[in-house]
């Protein structure tokens, strides 16, 4: 239960530093929106850019089976990485947006 806790503060804590890189642009929203009873996390973006709406998931977090699955990044950060520098085990994170075939090539989880 300790591990489940550390992960969602972990994510929580990372999914926040990252918004605050979108929070220059006025008309376009960062919005974080967490799932603890879920174990769902995502940042989004949210507004309107040159007349042109914005609305994105810049980055998609789960917890699952006692390991954070990346199911989505959008940003320019390796998130694996990120979170294997805040102390997650490498075998504890999931490349969720590789095919199975290409995750054992990474020095992460397979799954």
């Amino acid at each position: 239960m300790a591990e489940l806790t550390e992960y969602q503060t972990n994510i929580q804590d990372l999914l926040t530093e990252l918004a605050a890189y979108g929070s220059s642009d006025r008309e376009v929203e960062s919005q974080l929106v967490f799932d603890l009873e879920r174990n769902h996390y995502q940042l989004l973006h949210v507004g309107w850019r040159n007349k042109h709406r914005i609305y994105g998931c810049v980055v998609h977090l789960d917890i699952k089976d006692g390991k954070i699955w990346i199911q989505h990044n959008g940003t320019e950060f390796d998130i694996a990485v990120k979170l294997a520098e805040m102390g997650i085990d490498k075998q504890n994170i999931v490349n969720g947006f590789h095919s199975i075939y290409m995750r054992q090539f990474t020095e992460f989880a397979v799954g």
